[in-house]
């Protein structure tokens, strides 16, 4: 059943001051065109947090979103206590998007052993929501113990007094286990590399998980990261993207672990995956970039003209995502605000603008 999409743009990772800057720019950019919502990402370069800080100085309605906040990276208590200062700052603009991020960042950069990523993120939520709901922090799990026993700490509450209690939460969930928690206990699934024709699991099994624990499905936000290169012909508009998939594919998380890997795989393509990982973890960038099928590419893109990318939003639309979060990939910003107005164009085509 084809309804309407919320449009919204995801700032990618950045290298430079310079990009940065460009960043805020596409952002204000954004606003003026009507988009829904401004996502930003960390790895281990920029975080999100500053990002989101600076965009919400430089607009005035847009919502702002992690897409996500590392749960290794920051304590259950301070990423609340981020998530109240940063909507207080907004004025209630902030969406709190969550992910345990992988075993390589997880262990190599934050010291934070990658083990049980459900049953830590489940305790991660619970601490969160009590702090912005103002009661007292106490947890007695298997991941976090508030306060800590016989010591000198005590159970504390948020300070700051929110200006929502209830701030969003998004998980980027990918196995079962935290698709059906997504469904459990949060507002929204942040999705990658999502397939319309090969998803349909994804999102029946975040939406059975919610029936069970008496939520409504419909009010889930199925928010889609979709990268978008227009061109004449889509095998050109790949190019720009090939470099994008193949670091997840061949680079984010372990030769064991990569849970980008197993989405290329479960989509029929397991063989070119392994091609693509073995060349990137061989440093053979550009050969890893040209492994990544073209039919990988467009299955998860929105690659074309504007007619093509409205056929492919209206697809998105059937498919149960309900919000596109586009990124870009063109080299310059003028060129990245006018894919953001072909986007516009394509959605209104395909009769799913908001």
């Amino acid at each position: 059943m084809q309804h309407s999409v919320r449009l919204g743009l995801n700032l990618s990772y950045v290298s430079t001051a310079e990009e940065l800057e460009d960043d805020l720019a596409l952002a204000q950019a954004a606003e003026t065109l009507g988009f829904d919502a401004i996502w930003a990402a960390e790895a281990y370069g920029s975080d999100a947090v500053t990002v989101l800080a600076a965009v919400a100085a430089r607009t005035h309605r847009i919502g702002i979103g992690s897409a996500v906040l590392q749960i290794p990276a920051r304590t259950p208590a301070m990423t609340a206590m981020t998530a109240a200062t940063l909507d207080a700052l907004s004025g209630g603009r902030f969406r709190l998007g969550l992910g345990v991020s992988g075993p390589q960042v997880s262990e190599g950069w934050h010291g934070v052993r990658f083990a049980d990523p459900v049953g830590r993120t489940r305790e991660y939520v619970q601490i969160v929501q009590q702090a912005l709901h103002r009661r007292r922090v106490t947890a007695g799990g298997e991941h976090f113990t508030l306060p800590l026993p016989d010591g000198p700490g005590k159970s504390l509450v948020l300070a700051l007094q929110p200006v929502r209690p209830e701030i969003p939460v998004y998980l980027a969930a990918l196995g079962p286990r935290n698709l059906e928690l997504t469904g459990e206990i949060a507002d929204g699934w942040l999705a990658i590399f999502f397939d319309p024709e090969s998803a349909a699991d994804s999102i029946r099994r975040i939406h059975d998980s919610a029936k069970r624990y008496g939520r409504d499905p419909a009010a889930i936000d199925i928010s889609a990261l979709v990268p978008v290169s227009i061109a004449a012909d889509p095998r050109e508009a790949a190019a720009r993207v090939r470099a994008h998939a193949a670091l997840y594919i061949g680079g984010m998380g372990s030769k064991k672990t990569n849970f980008y890997h197993r989405i290329a795989s479960g989509m029929g393509y397991e063989q070119e995956a392994d091609e693509v990982q073995r060349r990137f973890l061989s440093r053979d960038y550009g050969g890893a970039a040209a492994a990544v099928p073209f039919e990988f590419i467009d299955r998860t893109c929105l690659l074309g003209d504007a007619d093509r990318i409205a056929d492919r939003l209206g697809r998105l639309a059937e498919g149960g995502v309900t919000s596109v979060n586009i990124s870009c990939f063109d080299a310059t910003l003028d060129e990245r605000v006018e894919t953001l107005r072909t986007v516009i164009k394509a959605a209104e085509k395909a009769g799913v603008a908001a």
